[in-house]
């Protein structure tokens, strides 16, 4: 079956098809490893950890004792400030025991006052943040403001002044950003600001599009490059993949860990990445990009929301992914709009695997197959592969029933009408 609309490369799939999605393929040699350690060195391990972030406490307990909240929002200065170094070596201890044994440090980590916010990518793992330890100084995260009142971490936390995020506050992005640009205008007098701008886990095969709240500032930025290079990967943590608990003590259970952190130049921005974050982010994912020898993508955490609701439609979660963040700029489709479609999708998919077949396609129409329904049909299978997947399902929708306004997708429906095949798709639209 061979599709008549026109293909346009803007539209055509990303060539990483799930940063999401992490399985683990454990060899017999791995099982047995991993029954043994677990009964051997990672309890010792687990109980040395605990003994290390009990000797912490202290440290950061009295370094924030007795501070007003004035206090709290002045960065840290006199005798408080000699704790960070002690912070700091502690801090690497917990890294050496959980395995991290050889931490390679590529490049200079610059301070705060030449680069005040570091840009993480790409981020794998919630072992991501041992990184703090290895910077020119230790510097502030972004957290939200309930781990503040949790027994350890949150003394812990708090020593590093994080930026607090409150999930009541309907203004909590504005009031993060506005904090943020707060900090990083000293130049120096604050720690600096580490952000992973992905902000959510990927399998590390590519870098998928970063969020702006680094580049709001507009001042300069060092992007640093993490690497995990062990053969049986149990440090990656995404939304189809092991669990945190799993990872972490599957971590403990081998015996060594490697892990490269690259500082790369700081990246100063122009006047007009100044004035335009999002060009400033893609500037800087590309550099990293290059360095890591990694492809970018568009999808954003919206492909994970999709990705749930798909696992509650009983549909495969690789079923929501989209690469939302180029149909939203290319066809201006919204969320609410996609989570919709994928609804009417789902009950058009009646087997469940997440893509639609010629006898759904003629069941959920009630026509039986004939060749002008196979003409349709070809329209929305972008690939020929003899499937519909949500993606195609709504490029094609999109493109055809309800196109947006712009140039692009009026020159491509422009081509569907002279085809001739408008009146079908306009007929599946109203359905």
């Amino acid at each position: 079956m061979k599709s008549r609309i026109p293909r346009q490369a803007s539209l055509m799939g990303p060539d990483i098809q799930n940063p999401f999605l992490h399985k683990l393929h454990l060899s017999p040699f791995h099982i047995v490893q991993i029954v043994l350690m677990s009964v051997t060195l990672a309890p010792l391990r687990l109980v040395l950890i605990g003994l290390l972030l009990i000797l912490l406490w202290p440290l950061a307990f009295i370094s924030t004792a007795f501070q007003s909240q004035e206090d709290r929002d002045k960065p840290i200065t006199g005798w408080r400030k000699y704790f960070e170094l002690p912070f700091i070596y502690i801090g690497r201890a917990i890294v050496f025991v959980i395995g991290f044994h050889n931490v390679k440090v590529k490049g200079e980590p610059k301070p705060s006052s030449e680069a005040p916010i570091i840009c993480g990518a790409p981020h794998s793992s919630f072992f991501d943040t041992l990184a703090i330890f290895y910077c020119s100084g230790l510097p502030s995260a972004v957290s939200k403001k309930e781990n503040s009142s949790v027994f350890i971490l949150g003394s812990l936390m708090s020593y590093a002044q994080p930026v607090w995020v409150k999930r009541e506050d309907h203004n909590s992005r504005t009031s993060t950003i506005k904090e943020i640009q707060r900090r990083v205008q000293t130049r120096g007098e604050w720690p600096q600001i580490i952000l992973f701008p992905e902000g959510t886990c990927t399998n590390r095969s590519c870098l998928i599009t970063f969020k702006l709240g680094a580049f709001h500032p507009g001042v300069p930025v060092q992007p640093m490059c993490l690497r995990y290079s062990n053969r049986l990967d149990t440090v990656t943590w995404t939304w189809d993949g092991p669990g945190a608990f799993c990872q972490f003590w599957l971590t403990l259970c081998q015996f060594h860990t490697n892990l490269e952190i690259e500082f790369l130049p700081v990246y100063v921005p122009n006047e007009e990445e100044k004035k335009d974050p999002k060009l400033f982010a893609s500037n800087v994912r590309q550099k990293m990009s290059e360095c890591l020898e990694i492809p970018v993508t568009d999808h954003t955490f919206d492909d994970c929301r999709l990705m749930l609701q798909a696992q509650k439609l009983k549909l495969p979660m690789q079923a929501g992914l989209v690469e939302f963040q180029k149909l939203h700029k290319k066809l201006g489709i919204s969320l609410e709009q996609m989570q919709k479609l994928l609804e009417t999708f789902g009950s058009i998919n009646y087997k469940g695997d997440g893509l639609i077949s010629l006898e759904e396609f003629s069941t959920y129409l009630q026509i039986p197959v004939n060749p002008a329904l196979e003409d349709v049909f070809a329209m929305y299978d972008r690939d020929g592969s003899g499937t519909i997947d949500f993606r195609e399902y709504v490029i094609g929708l999109s493109l055809i029933s309800n196109p947006v306004n712009n140039e692009e997708t009026i020159q491509l429906a422009f081509k569907g009408v002279i085809q001739g095949m408008i009146p079908y798709m306009i007929f599946l639209a109203v359905r």
